[in-house]
């Protein structure tokens, strides 16, 4: 074992690596350096364009995805990432969706990434936090299908209108053979009248269309099957599809009620 005197020889004659791990070693952001990055990379013209597309939403700061998506990596790459994640005095827009990324990307067990989840799935306020939060789980749902398709559950049938639509934009990860019956299930009774809730299961029911037509479409000419303004943006999310041929957006248009 060397002592210390000898250790401290050794640190010597190798400083340029004792230096270099020094300089290597993970920095801890505060949240202060975080709004500072965000405020350098803000975009006046995006700003605008998000705010048009997220009514209600206060102090987007106008940071493109991409920008959010890179600085998450580096947060998630720091030790203190769990600190930033926790907290509830986020002020800007970009900040909690940084948050979500970070969730997402930080190294951690799934039971951990799953409380993390759930602690944060009650902050989404909006359809950009929640669907980019969703995309940002594929990963853990490829690693742990079974236990996420579980836990999504709840959420599913929440009387909160975007714990719904996490609920539902989660289910895309599950647009397969094994799952596509209990995804046309849970469409047959979703009730949910908020307005972002609706849109997700729409937009769900499309990709079933375009990945399992025969299937959606018997459920389609259903006349039960869902409420008529739901049913009505499903067969218009269909139609927009650029995959879909002329002659089945044909039929599809003359279903609508």
């Amino acid at each position: 074992m060397l002592g210390a005197e000898t250790e401290f020889i050794y640190l010597c004659r190798n400083r340029n690596l004792f230096i270099h791990i020094i300089l290597k070693s993970p920095k801890i952001m505060t949240l202060t350096e975080i709004r500072k990055r965000l405020e350098a990379l803000a975009d006046e013209e995006y700003r605008k364009f998000q705010a048009g597309l997220l009514p209600g939403t206060a102090n987007i700061v106008g940071v493109r995805i991409p920008h959010l998506r890179k600085l998450a990596r580096e947060l998630a790459g720091q030790t203190g990432w769990r600190m930033f994640a926790d907290r509830p005095d986020t002020i800007y827009y970009e900040e909690t969706m940084l948050q979500g990324l970070v969730i997402g990307k930080a190294k951690m067990d799934f039971n951990e990434r799953k409380e993390y989840i759930r602690r944060f799935v009650p902050r989404i306020d909006n359809w950009a936090v929640c669907d980019t939060f969703c995309s940002e789980l594929k990963r853990t749902v490829k690693q742990e299908p079974q236990a996420m398709w579980q836990f999504i559950q709840p959420y599913l049938r929440s009387s909160e209108e975007f714990e719904v639509r996490f609920g539902v934009v989660m289910l895309f990860h599950f647009t397969d053979p094994e799952h596509i019956g209990q995804l046309l299930s849970y469409a047959g009774e979703f009730a949910h009248e908020g307005y972002y809730a609706r849109m997700a299961m729409a937009w769900l029911l499309s990709v079933c269309f375009l990945k399992f037509p025969e299937k959606t479409m018997k459920q389609l000419q259903n006349k039960n099957f869902l409420d008529d303004w739901t049913y009505n943006k499903t067969l218009q999310k269909i139609v927009e599809s650029l995959r879909i041929p002329a002659a089945t957006k044909k039929q599809i248009r003359s279903m609508k009620r």
